[in-house]
């Protein structure tokens, strides 16, 4: 018999089928509906990072801009050197009007990665 995590009855196979789902949902724009699913998952596998990662970007996209923070700062605890992380939650600074807080987190995204769209968000001739 598979082993499930908790009364749920979910099994971890069950979980990566939904992370997988939550992905298509948030590239067919439906961030709402990838929340609900990563919930699940998160509450059974809270340590992971990619599944936080995804869940920020789909409360990001659902303009749920305070867990979108939330999200990307506990993935940026576990993982500082993610550029994407810290342009996104730059990007969430932005959006919020935040732009001391936003410039930082761009110009760290730019250190760690010199993406074209990283660098030209830092900004580094201002």
């Amino acid at each position: 018999m598979p082993e499930t995590s908790g009364s749920t009855g979910r099994t971890p196979e069950t979980h990566v089928i939904d992370f997988r789902a939550a992905e298509q949902l948030l590239a067919a724009r439906d961030p709402r509906g990838a929340v609900k699913l990563l919930d699940g998952v998160i509450a059974a596998h809270p340590e992971n990072t990619a599944a936080r990662l995804l869940r920020a970007r789909a409360f990001f996209a659902a303009a749920q801009l305070r867990p979108a923070e939330l999200e990307f700062s506990i993935v940026l605890e576990r993982e500082p050197d993610n550029a994407f992380a810290h342009f996104a939650l730059a990007r969430t600074y932005e959006r919020q009007n935040r732009p001391e807080q936003a410039k930082r987190h761009f110009r760290l995204a730019a250190a760690l990665d010199p993406n074209p769209r990283f660098l030209k968000a830092a900004r580094f001739d201002s």
